[in-house]
C-alpha cells in the first residue's frame, strides 16, 4: 500500500503547506508545468519524486523528466502525461497509447481543471489534480492524495489550498467571480 501526493501545474510556485500535506504520502508525483528545477528538487527533497515535463518546463525540466511516464505501482499499471485530455476527449498525442495498452490509472494535468472521472471503455481512472501555482486561470488551487492498494484506488481526498489566488488574480487585475 502507498499513499501517493499528486500535484500539477505548480508553474514554480511553492507553497510551504506541501511540507504538510505530503508529511503522510510514501511518494509525490507531479504531472508536468512544474516551473522551476529549484521547485522539483524541494519536492524530491520531501519524498520520492515523480514527474513528467509540461508544455511550460524548460530544458533543463525537460532533460530530467519525459513527456510520458509509464510504471507499475504496487500491482497497478499507471501513465502519466502532461497534455492528456479526459475520457472520450484524450488527446490525440497520448490516444493511441490509451486504447491499445490501456493502464490502470492514468494522470494528466494542463486544463488547471480538478478532474476525477472513471473511463469504462478503457477499465481506467483518470485523475487531474487541477492547478497548485498561482499561474493560470484557476479559481481554486488544488493537490489530491490517494492511496494505491494493489491493483485499487482509495481514499481519494482533494486538498484546497486557499484564497491567495484569488487575491493575487485581484491585485494582477483579473476578474474574479464572487
Amino acid at each position: 500500500m502507498k499513499r501517493i501526493g499528486l500535484l500539477s501545474d505548480t508553474h514554480g510556485y511553492w507553497d510551504d503547506r506541501y511540507e504538510k500535506y505530503f508529511a503522510s504520502c510514501d511518494e509525490i508525483w507531479h504531472a508536468g508545468d512544474i516551473g522551476t528545477l529549484e521547485l522539483a528538487e524541494r519536492l524530491a527533497d520531501l519524498k520520492p519524486f515523480r514527474a513528467v515535463c509540461g508544455n511550460c518546463d524548460g530544458g533543463d525540466l525537460r532533460r530530467l523528466y519525459p513527456q510520458i511516464l509509464r510504471f507499475k505501482c504496487e500491482e497497478a499499471d499507471v501513465l502519466i502525461k502532461h497534455i492528456g485530455g479526459y475520457p472520450g476527449h484524450y488527446d490525440r498525442s497520448i490516444a493511441g497509447k490509451l486504447y491499445v495498452n490501456p493502464p490502470q490509472l492514468f494522470i494528466s494535468g494542463h486544463s488547471h481543471i480538478l478532474k476525477v472521472v472513471y473511463d469504462r471503455t478503457l477499465g481506467c481512472l483518470h485523475i487531474n489534480p487541477g492547478a497548485a501555482g498561482l499561474q493560470g486561470w484557476h479559481q481554486s488551487r488544488t493537490l489530491v492524495r490517494f492511496v494505491v492498494d494493489g491493483k485499487n484506488f482509495r481514499d481519494l481526498e482533494v486538498v484546497e489550498l486557499g484564497e491567495e489566488l484569488k487575491a493575487k488574480q485581484r491585485r494582477d487585475g483579473v476578474c474574479v467571480p464572487y
